[in-house]
């Protein structure tokens, strides 16, 4: 009798033993050792863009040349359009005949990026020609004639204001097309066989003139739509 009350003692015991001290568990199963990433340890950081960083890739449309007079360009023709163009997501560059600060005939100054000859238009979406009175030293100009038709042949588009659009007429390219242009060179873009409009604004193909200061805005909102 003793003998069977001492064993049942030492089962209970036991059994007591058994369930008040578990096991021990591992520190991490083989699974989360797997699955856990250890700075450093065969991985990679993932970058995420900047709100700031994102606007920028989608407003990067591609640049647009502007030309103006080494002086006396017309002010509203450069600025009105090259705002519109701007907030549509070109990055403007500017092309003159030299790289000294050019004023324009109400007094704004810029600097050109760049010297006419060494313009390669496979570099713009578009190339526009800003007029004023002293976009007259273009008219004549062998290398802007060249760049002119460079981009109507590579499939650009081409823009001229003002007394601008002589340039594209003297470089051949507006012989059968429609277009306008300040009304001191309405002649000449006949004789060279110019259909004139009387507008404001006139697009025919991938060609754009325009006739002067009040249609700035217009005229670079054309060069936006044509441009889509």
């Amino acid at each position: 009798m003793k003998r069977t009350v001492f064993l049942l003692v030492i089962f209970i015991i036991g059994i007591l033993f058994i369930v008040g001290c578990p096991p021990k568990s591992p520190e991490k199963s083989e699974i989360e050792k797997e699955t856990t990433i250890q700075p450093g340890e065969n991985s990679k950081e993932i970058s995420i863009p900047s709100d700031d960083e994102m606007e920028v890739k989608e407003n990067n449309m591609g640049k647009i040349l502007m030309v103006i007079a080494s002086s006396n360009f017309r002010d509203e023709e450069y600025e009105e359009p090259k705002k519109v163009l701007q907030d549509a997501g070109y990055d403007i560059e500017v092309a003159c005949s030299k790289l000294d600060v050019a004023t324009g005939m109400l007094g704004i100054t810029v600097t050109p990026d760049l010297l006419l000859q060494n313009v390669n238009v496979d570099n713009y979406k578009a190339v526009l020609f800003i007029g004023g009175g002293g976009a007259s030293e273009y008219w004549n100009d062998s290398t802007a004639h060249k760049i002119a038709r460079d981009t109507i042949n590579k499939g650009k588009v081409l823009g001229a204001i003002c007394i601008a659009p002589n340039t594209l007429a003297n470089a051949g390219l507006l012989n059968g097309k429609k277009a306008c242009g300040f009304e001191s060179i309405t002649t000449n873009l006949a004789q060279a066989g110019a259909i004139v409009e009387a507008s404001d604004v006139v697009v025919d193909g991938n060609i754009v003139t325009a006739s002067g200061p009040e249609a700035a805005t217009p005229f670079g909102v054309k060069i936006k739509e044509l441009l889509k």
